[in-house]
């Protein structure tokens, strides 16, 4: 069974950074891709990062330039360097694992950021 172990999070001031972290623990040989989505309150889940197999990243717009996406393997962990927050950042971060040979997507159980102006 796989699981995915999100760390981090919590309350910061605008500006103020913080870091992420999903571990995978059990048989997660299968994971390829992992992301980073995130959900404030009344809206809809959405992605923020995103690693493939190749190690190519993409960044939403509204992140490019302020998060950093990092993958170590050997850890089989991934991270989410999150710098200059933003108020509009404040929501729930979960992380996702995903590949062909997975037989569903994998997700974190989520964890608070609250950026205050």
């Amino acid at each position: 069974q796989v699981q995915l172990v999100q760390s981090g999070g919590g309350l910061v001031q605008a500006g103020d950074s913080l870091r992420l972290s999903c571990a995978a623990s059990g048989d997660s040989s299968c994971i390829s891709g992992m992301g980073w989505y995130r959900q404030a309150p009344g809206k809809e889940r959405e992605l923020v990062a995103a690693i493939t197999s190749s190690d190519n990243i993409y960044y939403a717009p509204f992140v490019k330039g302020r998060f950093t996406l990092s993958r170590d393997n050997a850890k089989n962990t991934m991270y989410l360097q999150m710098s200059s927050l933003k108020p509009e950042d404040t929501a729930v971060y979960y992380c996702n694992g995903h590949g062909y040979r997975c037989p569903s997507d994998y997700w974190g159980r989520g964890t608070q950021v609250t950026v205050s102006s």
